[in-house]
């Protein structure tokens, strides 16, 4: 409540539930004259579209839910009769098969947006620590989804995947067997990974509850990297960042909507529309594209060839199967310690111009491992060996955080930094308006 006192509303009825349930005045506060710095850019936009995806996968996947049957032999039968026989069946389905897509890549975006813009930074670390959390739930959930199906892609990917904790040592058939539930995939798996599924996301909404209390207690980053120094430098969240969210909304709808009903299979593998068979293995097995840059860690990790990434694994003895494992989880886990690896006290890629140069490589090098993660083991790119690059693109982005991002801390002089964010607005303008003066002359 501002300044500890319940705002008043014109409408009645609202107004009497408010008295009594302040949720009304909350909103407000929290989403209506919550003051924002006045200068984001479009990128803010996919919080809000990843937070939409969610309420939409949480409810297509309710209605698909209660035509769905958890077992080995009827999973991908009634998955078909989803498709053929419930009304809008068809549309629920590619709803969440593309909605999944679409939700990872508007969590991509927010992901890179903030460490481009150095939001993981001082005082916003929990907030991306949570950020980080929402993420691996993500995957949990998006794996077990399309495992669950019984598809050839679905059952040799539970097959694998759940396959690689063998490498653990002493534990690593028990985590297995308490995954599948039984010694291979069977009823027990996927009900097991429905149920999972079904829970998952509410967990999800839970941690994007405390990452959103975590942001209104710090305020939020922006462009330029330093804090609002009074009323100046923001302005209400309503009304105008609200349509602006608004607007970033309906051209993403729009992509989404073509995927839906003009491309549903566009992002999807063959092999989903199989059904699975134990006794034939797929010539490829690949997760979907979202894992692929993970996948790609896993598989660079092979003890040959003339350069071997983390070759300190079998210095002590680990196999490459533990190291490939170590090397994928690890990939991720280190997002959980870069506020820690980046210690620089400027915030903005845009007043870094080294940090800058190698982040993009960073995420270049992201792309093209997800391009390595779809290739077959034997494939060459130019000539070279794809397993090769790949373990290039590995060393480069461990390094990027463990060995450029410590350095840059020390070495890195940024560019001066305007005096406010409203001063950096007035500069943009001023710029902007010189720019079409020189071009109308």
């Amino acid at each position: 409540m501002a300044g500890g006192k319940r705002v008043a509303f014109d409408n009645k009825v609202i107004d009497w539930i408010d008295v009594r349930l302040p949720l009304f005045t909350m909103m407000k506060n929290e989403y209506g004259v919550f003051p924002t710095p006045k200068n984001f850019n479009y990128f803010w936009n996919f919080g809000a579209l990843a937070f939409f995806m969610l309420i939409t996968m949480i409810a297509s996947g309710l209605f698909l839910a209660m035509h769905f049957m958890p077992s080995s032999e009827g999973a991908f039968s009634s998955i078909e009769r989803i498709m053929r026989d419930v009304n809008w069946g068809w549309m629920l389905r590619y709803i969440h098969m593309n909605g999944a897509s679409m939700f990872f890549i508007a969590v991509y975006i927010h992901i890179y947006r903030g460490m481009y813009y150095g939001s993981y930074k001082n005082p916003r670390e929990l907030l991306w620590i949570l950020g980080v959390v929402i993420f691996l739930l993500m995957m949990a959930t998006a794996f077990m989804g399309y495992s669950m199906t019984m598809s050839q892609m679905g059952g040799w990917a539970a097959t694998v995947i759940t396959n690689l904790f063998t490498a653990i040592p002493v534990a690593g058939e028990s985590i297995l067997n308490l995954l599948l539930g039984d010694y291979t995939v069977s009823n027990a798996t996927v009900n097991r990974f429905f149920v999972l599924h079904f829970l998952l996301p509410f967990v999800i909404v839970g941690v994007v509850f405390l990452h959103i209390v975590a942001l209104h207690m710090t305020g939020s980053n922006n462009p330029t990297g330093i804090e609002p120094k009074g009323p100046q430098d923001t302005v209400p969240f309503h009304p105008y960042y609200t349509t602006k969210d608004i607007f970033g909304m309906g051209v993403f709808l729009i992509v989404y909507a073509y995927l839906v009903f003009y491309a549903p299979l566009m992002l999807t593998h063959a092999d989903h529309f199989v059904e699975y068979d134990p006794l034939v293995t797929p010539p490829h097995i690949v997760p979907e594209w979202y894992f692929l840059p993970f996948y790609a860690i896993l598989k660079s990790v092979i003890y040959e060839g003339l350069f071997t990434p983390l070759i300190v694994f079998e210095w002590v003895g680990i196999s490459a199967k533990l190291g490939g494992v170590l090397a994928m989880i690890g990939s991720i886990a280190i997002l959980f310690v870069l506020p820690w690896l980046d210690r620089h006290p400027v915030r903005s890629a845009r007043y870094r111009p080294l940090f800058q140069k190698f982040f993009l490589l960073w995420a270049a090098n992201v792309v093209l491992l997800g391009y390595l993660g779809a290739l077959t083991a034997d494939a060459t790119i130019l000539g070279i060996p794809a397993y090769l690059i790949g373990q290039f693109s590995t060393v480069y982005y461990f390094a990027f955080f463990l060995v450029i991002l410590p350095i840059l801390t020390k070495i890195e002089k940024a560019k001066p930094l305007p005096n406010s964010i409203s001063e950096a607005v007035l500069e943009k303008n001023k710029s902007k308006k010189s720019a079409k003066g020189a071009a109308a002359a």
